[in-house]
């Protein structure tokens, strides 16, 4: 039994490593663009959107934890069909609502 312990050993040191691997799988239906759908493009300014598309059905609040260089403040506003997020108050993204793009 002396000469079966390292082996079993190695074995069990071994054994977690043959083991199945599992993850979960996080599925995002993030639409950038969608056929018929005209969004704001990135660098507009935030009077620029109003110009070009009118007033936003929802403008929610700016966030920012102390607005400093490292989280600029982030704001959202909703249009049918889509949203637009501002980064203090340049266009980063556009993006179409699932049921828009469908």
């Amino acid at each position: 039994m002396i000469r079966f312990r390292p082996i079993l050993l190695g074995l069990a040191l071994l054994l977690p490593l043959a083991a199945p691997v599992c993850a979960d799988e996080l599925l995002i239906d993030g639409v950038q663009a969608a056929a018929g759908v005209n969004t704001p493009r990135s660098g507009l300014t935030m009077s620029q959107v109003r110009e070009q598309f009118g007033n936003p059905v929802t403008e929610h609040p700016t966030v920012s934890v102390d607005g400093g260089p490292q989280q600029p403040p982030i704001t959202r506003w909703d249009y049918n069909g889509y949203s637009v997020v501002f980064e203090n108050d340049r266009v980063v993204h556009s993006v179409v609502h699932h049921a828009a793009a469908q």
